[in-house]
């Protein structure tokens, strides 16, 4: 079983990443294969819209880290994306990479979109400085979720877990709590 876990977030000792090394690390305890990738890694130029990719099955750019990172999702049997909450959306980055990733994650018919990635589990994690419940009231954390939830239910997949971590400028260290939520999180995911 190969898990690709895809972190949002430009900070590699922030929470997110904190996280994400977690689940990386209990997925390994299991026996199973993980591999992480950061977006802000990954250079891709952003979608012009030109909707080629919906009729050629291929983005019309030369090749980059975006379909790269789509031939990694497509191989993979689960997914777990992290991002933090910028303005109750994910990172500029990590969105720039679903939109030139479209075309190989759902598929356009005359009625509804047809997900092309059907059967991968997925877990979703997201962090804001926004303290709980507002975090989810006012849609900062949940927006990112929101945002995410719908590339993975139109792509196909089954979110197992979803994880939303808000007031991080008062509580920035990753407690007990958080740890818990990530290790259950992969118990879900790697069960039948």
């Amino acid at each position: 079983m190969n898990t690709l876990i895809i972190n949002g977030s430009p900070r590699k000792k922030g929470l997110i990443s904190q996280m994400m090394q977690i689940m990386k690390s209990e997925i390994e305890k299991h026996g199973a294969t993980a591999s992480m990738v950061y977006s802000n890694d990954l250079s891709a130029k952003p979608c012009i819209g030109c909707m080629a990719c919906r009729t050629k099955g291929e983005c019309s750019y030369s090749q980059d880290d975006s379909q790269r990172l789509l031939k990694m999702i497509q191989e993979a049997d689960n997914i777990i994306i992290g991002s933090p909450c910028y303005w109750g959306n994910i990172p500029g980055q990590l969105k720039l990479l679903f939109d030139r990733m479209v075309y190989g994650m759902m598929r356009d018919t005359d009625r509804f979109p047809e997900p092309l990635l059907k059967g991968k589990k997925c877990i979703l994690v997201s962090t804001c400085t926004t303290p709980w419940p507002l975090n989810i009231l006012f849609n900062q954390s949940h927006g990112a979720i929101r945002v995410v939830r719908e590339v993975g239910h139109y792509s196909g997949f089954k979110i197992v877990k979803v994880i939303e971590r808000g007031n991080t400028a008062k509580r920035p260290q990753l407690t007990e709590k958080d740890k818990a939520k990530c290790t259950k999180a992969i118990e879900k995911l790697l069960s039948k």
